[in-house]
């Protein structure tokens, strides 16, 4: 960045030229170069004060107004052809074109400011992560959970299944593997959020719900097509339910150790080899096989012990779930808490919307091009748009039924008359008769 002079140093050079001094004396007493002195001094002398006030800046006439127009319309021409041309490549072109063969040339950087003021850049968005996703070590039973489904496979009589798994790293302990059927109507064979909420039930429903949920960078997890990520619609469910999404370190596999073991271990130990006559047949072995994995296989981790007998605390959890009680175990306030801590920056399309989590809002026609700094409104439950400069010049109204798309299949579940209720029937009540039983363990 260069160093420009201040008003009393430009003052100062025309007092001590008009008293007669010489420019390399003044030069050598300021310490500014001689070519500087001579700059103001006659500045002063042409203007006055007014002069001094002023500084040079490029011309009023824009960049490039001191070259002939042909070369500006070169310039013009040849970056709508070809938008991938940078400044350097430019004049390049210039250089060797026969037309501007020996004649002065821009520099990259007036070239480069040319093509600002006549809007032929690329835009870029700002770069912001998602609050709170940084790797979190696990240090006690059911701390961090890690989860990651295994690449799609064919299984006769079943179909293409993908296996979600989920693990305990601290005690070893294998929690889960999920077979989600993905046939052809899926893109790409990949499990989607309804496939992975089941997976999570059926895990908290064994074994009660983790601290945090570990997982990486896939698009299900993590918008990974904006440069400021708005979070899944996964990631506000487990908000929802007081589990903290983390990430694994990009490009860092060695984070989810264990659990890229996993899928090697249910390919051999259930897949390779084996028949199944339908889906529950193969889900039913594999939950058959991972209670031999937990309480019967040694693990080298564990002292050659199996992970349930080494920590016979990991058993359960200290938070209880039942999914007939989901709905009234979803705060959407955290999710709200959580939407407040973070700004996203989202450019107006050409029909005048921005999109924040698959959801196009209307911002108006009158913004395309510009660059929104969005930032949430707990209270009012609005999306706050700011322009380049920091105004608030919109607010969104949040489009989501959150509750009715955590709960999903889920919702039924909750609505139907309950013949049998096990004792307490509440979930307050039965949070309070887990907490009185866990202290009365501890005491005794």
């Amino acid at each position: 960045m260069s160093v420009q002079t201040s008003l009393e140093e430009r003052i100062k050079i025309v007092t001590l030229s008009e008293k007669g001094e010489q420019v390399w004396r003044i030069s050598r007493h300021m310490g500014w170069r001689p070519a500087t002195i001579r700059k103001w001094r006659k500045r002063g002398q042409r203007q006055g004060r007014e002069g001094l006030v002023s500084h040079m800046g490029r011309p009023k006439g824009g960049a490039l107004s001191s070259y002939s127009s042909e070369l500006r319309t070169t310039i013009c021409h040849w970056r709508e052809e070809h938008p991938g041309w940078g400044p350097n490549t430019l004049r390049a072109e210039l250089a060797r074109h026969p037309a501007f063969r020996g004649q002065k040339l821009p520099s990259p950087a007036a070239i480069c400011r040319f093509l600002h003021e006549q809007k032929r850049v690329h835009l870029y968005e700002k770069h912001v992560l998602l609050p709170t996703t940084d790797h979190q070590p696990s240090y006690q039973a059911h701390d961090v959970w890690q989860m990651d489904a295994r690449g799609y496979q064919y299984v006769p009589d079943v179909g293409v299944i993908a296996l979600i798994n989920l693990n305990d790293p601290h005690t070893h302990v294998r929690l889960l593997s999920y077979p989600c059927l993905v046939g052809q109507k899926r893109a790409e064979h990949h499990a989607n959020t309804a496939d992975y909420q089941t997976a999570l039930r059926l895990a908290f429903t064994t074994w009660g719900m983790p601290t945090a949920l570990q997982v990486d960078h896939e698009s299900i997890f993590y918008d990974n097509k904006s440069q400021s990520p708005f979070p899944t619609l996964l990631h506000l469910w487990l908000q929802a339910l007081g589990i903290q999404l983390t990430f694994s370190r990009v490009h860092r596999p060695t984070d989810q150790a264990m659990t890229e073991r996993s899928h090697q271990l249910w390919a051999k130990q259930v897949l390779e080899g084996q028949t199944f006559a339908d889906w529950q047949s193969l889900y039913t072995a594999l939950q058959k096989r991972r209670d031999f994995l937990n309480t019967q296989l040694p693990c080298h981790s564990c002292q050659r012990q199996p992970p349930l007998l080494a920590h016979p605390q990991a058993i359960h959890a200290s938070h209880w779930y039942r999914p007939e009680y989901e709905q009234e175990m979803l705060d959407l306030q955290r999710v709200d808490n959580y939407l407040a801590t973070g700004r996203w920056f989202r450019r107006v399309s050409q029909n005048g919307t921005v999109s924040l989590g698959g959801i196009s809002y209307y911002a108006g026609l009158s913004w395309h091009r510009h660059q929104f700094e969005i930032r949430f409104d707990a209270a009012q439950k609005q999306f706050l748009c700011h322009d380049e400069a920091g105004c608030l010049v919109q607010k969104i109204d949040w489009k989501l039924d959150l509750l009715k798309m955590f709960l999903g299949e889920v919702e039924p579940i909750s609505r139907l008359p309950a013949f049998q209720l096990h004792l307490p029937f509440s979930w307050s009540e039965i949070r309070q008769h887990h907490f009185w039983r866990t202290v009365r363990d501890m005491t005794l």
